[in-house]
């Protein structure tokens, strides 16, 4: 008997391609062939896959995107590449189909759905993206990156928890020095979208801190190219020793590092955060589609271990006052980061291999 097939579906975005990378290289070292449905924009991410994986360029597109003629021509172009994903999985049909999300994914589990095989789906943040929403009742097994996760009635959903990059892993639960009077790091984190506000309000904030809690700060904060030298400027006027960077190469190593991180809630950095274990203030990016990264945040501060400050209510002030509760109270800032831990999900990537095995049993 052959080696089983497993179909991933996934977008051109990090978020979805990175857990579909993780499930693969697990999938691969099990024994399976596994192969990459796509477009061209997701293809061109994919060059951290696994040599053996075969990438399957699929024809789809979004309403979102393009003026009218693009979008009139949606329909034919997704049924096409329905067509096309149905005629391969005849010659060569998946034991399991798993959709990571994006219009990418939806030719394969239409033809999923429409010759019954096993299939599941994984939503890294805390809002179905709308690909995922449209097929969570049509599958077999819903996979949640982030917990809870806002899911359709009458479905339910499962947390796995989002896979980490293996330099996360090799930081999970690193001891954490509690807040006091020595050198404490400060991260500040802001993503690829959105990080302005964090350059515009950070540094004040940190310069209103209390003087025995801000003279032992050291921070490191990444910052648009367009505000390293401003934010590196407002740091040295507070008297604040400050690293500023467009991009930091080595953020496991700053996190198990940090007594605090400010950051955005997007779902990789939350599960960085909780699998490394850090008290966090996380200030969820308002444009983000469905508000999804409020939702993100949700688990780390129910749990005890976040403090979510919304875009709305974010000035110097309000910030200052809640990097002052944490550092100044040690114990609280340690019991945050055991809360993180609680949290998190360091064996994600496991979790995901065996919904797709439970299946591959329960419908052979």
């Amino acid at each position: 008997m052959g080696k089983p097939l497993l179909l991933i579906a996934a977008g051109g975005t990090g978020g979805h391609m990175f857990p579909a990378q993780a499930l693969a290289e697990a999938m691969v070292r099990r024994g399976w062939r596994v192969k990459l449905s796509t477009d061209a924009r997701g293809a061109r991410y994919a060059g951290g896959f696994p040599h053996v994986v075969q990438i399957e360029q699929v024809s789809s597109a979004t309403f979102a995107r393009g003026g009218v003629l693009a979008k009139a021509l949606v329909p034919a172009r997704v049924a096409a590449g329905v067509a096309g994903a149905i005629a391969g999985f005849l010659r060569d049909r998946p034991r399991v189909v798993v959709g990571f999300g994006g219009y990418p994914s939806i030719p394969a589990l239409s033809a999923a759905v429409a010759l019954r095989l096993p299939r599941m789906i994984h939503e890294q943040n805390g809002v179905l993206g709308r690909v995922n929403r449209l097929f969570a009742p049509r599958v077999d097994a819903v996979c949640c990156g982030t917990w809870p996760t806002d899911l359709p009635a009458n479905v339910e959903g499962g947390h796995t928890g989002n896979p980490v990059r293996a330099a996360v892993l090799e930081r999970a639960a690193a001891p954490y020095i509690v807040p006091g009077d020595y050198p404490m790091s400060l991260l500040v984190i802001g993503g690829s979208q959105g990080a302005r506000i964090l350059s515009d309000v950070v540094p004040a904030a940190v310069a209103a801190l209390p003087e025995g809690v801000r003279r032992h700060l050291r921070v490191a904060h990444q910052a648009r190219d367009e505000d390293v030298a401003r934010v590196t400027r407002a740091y040295d006027a507070a008297g604040v020793i400050a690293e500023v960077q467009t991009f930091f190469t080595d953020i496991p190593r700053r996190l198990s590092e940090a007594q605090l991180v400010i950051s955005r809630a997007g779902a990789s950095s939350v599960a960085d955060i909780s699998i490394i274990g850090r008290p966090s203030i996380l200030i969820p990016y308002a444009a983000a589609t469905a508000d999804h990264q409020t939702a993100n945040a949700r688990g780390l501060v129910e749990a005890g271990a976040a403090i979510l400050i919304p875009e709305s209510a974010l000035d110097p002030a309000a910030l200052s006052s809640q990097i002052a509760a944490v550092l100044s109270q040690p114990e609280a800032a340690r019991q945050m980061a055991r809360n993180a831990l609680a949290y998190g999900r360091p064996d994600a990537t496991e979790r995901l291999v065996e919904a797709v095995e439970y299946l591959a049993r329960k419908k052979t």
